[in-house]
């Protein structure tokens, strides 16, 4: 039954709930509002806890007044803070340096994927990605692309979702740049 709770983490990761609950507490404090999907991801992908051990620490820090939850996320209280100021030290730095690095990587993809939005759509030929990027409540940007197979298709997604506006910037540049004689159109066309 052991292996159940261990199940997952790497050697050196954490498997005391007080552990978990002190990481999560540091996690909180230095990341301010955090949401549970971006915690989850960056400690489970970092093989630091068993997921069983991280919902449970998760529902004791609320239980014990250490963090609250809203709508945007989990936000440290006083008494976390006290615990995250004091205790953090007692985890393996290697442990805090992991956790922090993946949950600052996974809070910045989701902030990319907030502005930055791709949709991939089956359709009969071949995979349609919508890409869209969002500002202020409006979408300014959108562009559709075909590609042959699934998985073309993801990785187009994905990094759309990171280098959006980055490609946005390029079009409007390439877009609104002075043309060339050559490739200016006759005045009349105006």
């Amino acid at each position: 039954m052991a292996e159940a709770f261990t199940a997952g983490v790497k050697p050196g990761g954490l498997t005391s709930d007080t552990e978990i609950r002190i990481l999560l507490c540091y996690l909180i404090k230095s990341t301010g509002p955090v949401t549970r999907d971006a915690l989850q991801t960056a400690i489970l992908q970092e093989q630091l806890v068993n997921y069983f051990e991280f919902v449970n620490a998760l529902n004791e820090l609320e239980a014990q007044g250490l963090a609250t939850q809203n709508q945007e996320g989990y936000r440290i209280t006083d008494k976390g803070m006290v615990v995250a100021n004091t205790l953090a030290e007692d985890l393996p730095r290697s442990v805090r340096e992991s956790a922090i690095r993946a949950l600052i990587r996974i809070q910045g993809w989701l902030h990319k994927a907030a502005q930055n939005r791709a949709t991939v759509r089956r359709s009969d030929n071949g995979y349609l990605i919508t890409c869209t990027i969002g500002e202020m409540g409006e979408d300014v940007f959108q562009l559709k692309l075909m590609m042959p197979d699934a998985m073309t298709a993801e990785v187009v997604k994905n990094r759309f979702i990171a280098q959006g506006s980055e490609i946005y910037a390029s079009l409007l540049t390439t877009l609104t740049k002075p043309l060339s004689d050559d490739k200016r159109p006759p005045d009349a066309m105006f």
